[in-house]
């Protein structure tokens, strides 16, 4: 794009900054950064850490070279040329430092363009590898899948840089083969993306039809409409410069010596490549608002418990300094009831019965014991924020929720990859310790939340029976 206005660079600079704000911003929403650090935790394996390294770095990338151009182009401004009239200052016209800059910010896109190939092929191979794993309990990087991930990532950082580097004699060249490179590499992964588009809505149907959890139908339903919506707009991205690419190394160049093609097609490849990976932030780093929602009650919750105890310490060091006083003190009109029976505002009430606990059946009369409760105890989230617990009755059929969901998962006939998606990158640190011990974690839950119950309750009835 070295042959297009200086507004062309402008609209992808605008962008660029767009797209890096909401990437602070969701960052920021995520987990206040933690993610961008190199031990994030237990679950932060090798692979994560690579693949979010990966697609951040391509963003600020991205940035440099839209920024670096149109500062260049604003300051070589617009010439006038017999038979051509106002057009951009050629290349050939520029200055020394500016030339010599043409070839370090081509680079950079080359290599933002490569890394972001990366992870569109880790996206493919992962939702590839989800809907033909089955009920097997593959491992994802034993897997033909992640092979194929890994030597494209290769080819895709080898070659990219390659061809504008046997191709920098020429910058208008150079450019045209640069695009058609990165064209046609977006351009296969996308089409690749679109059968999995096509059958996945199958998909859903048989998850449903297996009973598999609707929170983790309703996480997979919307993480494939945001694929819907990021193919879309890659195809926006890739297929106006690839008509570019194309009309480029050709002899006579019809596209490309319109000023209002050249830039109309430049600025909807800007709008489709910021939104795209705009979107592949949101599905790389999924937020929760439920738990956003928790952790700001709970900081609320903390600032006022801690407000209310300053209260009552100060009000019991008032009263023990009026406890200690010679003089008497005038006492409360809520004092004076307290001790009345016959002026309380406040009704009386009857005693409760040992009975109240049992809940009356109006069909039999006959008391029926009211259900069991779990007790959720408290949980400390990223931010160091504590959500208190809850009180939940057990379902009828003695079994906890998450005990219920563990069978599900056990019993399931899709890969447990299905019930436990959040993320492309956030699901595979844990395989490295192996699969064996998620079923141990998950039989553990199982025993610890409704099992235990169930087989305390048959060893009574065998014991009724033996008397």
């Amino acid at each position: 794009m070295s042959h297009t206005s200086p507004e062309t660079y402008l609209v992808w600079s605008v962008l660029s900054c767009l797209l890096g704000g909401f990437l602070l911003f969701h960052l920021w929403k995520f987990d206040r950064f933690r993610c961008l650090k190199w031990n994030n935790g237990p679950y932060s394996g090798a692979f994560k850490r690579l693949m979010t390294y990966t697609y951040l770095t391509s963003v600020p990338c991205i940035m440099a070279y839209s920024i670096g151009f149109a500062a260049i182009k604003y300051q070589e401004g617009l010439i006038f040329l017999p038979g051509f009239g106002i057009i951009p200052k050629p290349w050939q016209l520029w200055s020394q430092p500016h030339k010599s800059a043409i070839l370090p910010l081509y680079l950079i896109f080359t290599v933002a363009w490569a890394l972001e190939m990366v992870t569109h092929l880790e996206e493919l191979c992962f939702w590839l590898f989800l809907v033909n794993s089955g009920s097997v309990q593959q491992d994802w990087f034993r897997s033909p899948y992640f092979k194929t991930w890994a030597v494209g990532s290769l080819v895709a950082i080898i070659y990219m840089p390659l061809v504008t580097i046997f191709t920098r004699s020429d910058p208008l060249k150079c450019e045209a083969f640069t695009f058609l490179a990165g064209s046609l590499g977006s351009l296969s992964l996308t089409l690749w993306f679109l059968p999995i588009l096509w059958t996945f809505p199958a998909f859903l149907k048989s998850l449903k039809e297996n009973c598999v959890d609707m929170r983790t139908i309703v996480r997979l339903t919307t993480f494939h409409e945001l694929n819907c919506l990021r193919v879309f707009f890659r195809l926006v991205f890739v297929l106006p410069l690839m008509v570019l690419a194309v009309d480029g190394i050709r002899p006579h160049q019809h596209i490309n010596e319109s000023l209002f093609w050249t830039e109309f097609l430049t600025s909807i490849a800007a709008v489709g490549c910021m939104i795209s990976s705009a979107i592949t932030l949101v599905i790389f780093f999924p937020r929760s608002v439920e738990s956003e929602v928790q952790s700001r009650y709970a900081t609320k919750e903390k600032s006022l418990s801690r407000q209310s105890r300053h209260a009552r310490r100060d009000s019991e060091l008032s009263e023990h300094d009026s406890a200690a006083s010679p003089y008497p003190q005038k006492r409360s009109a809520s004092a004076m009831y307290s001790n009345s029976d016959a002026h309380s505002p406040l009704p009386e009430y009857p005693p409760l019965s040992d009975s109240d606990h049992l809940l009356k059946s109006p069909a039999l009369e006959a008391p029926v014991q009211g259900p069991t409760v779990v007790f959720s105890p408290n949980r400390r989230v990223a931010s160091g924020i504590i959500i208190p617990g809850s009180v939940e009755p057990v379902p009828q059929t003695g079994l906890t929720e998450r005990a219920l969901q563990a069978h599900d998962q056990r019993t399931s006939n899709f890969h447990p990859f299905v019930h436990n998606y959040t993320s492309p990158i956030g699901e595979y640190s844990w395989l490295c310790v192996g699969l064996p011990l998620w079923v141990l974690m998950q039989l553990g839950a199982d025993l610890m939340d409704g099992a235990q119950q169930t087989r305390w309750y048959v060893k009574r009835q065998h014991a009724a029976h033996a008397v």
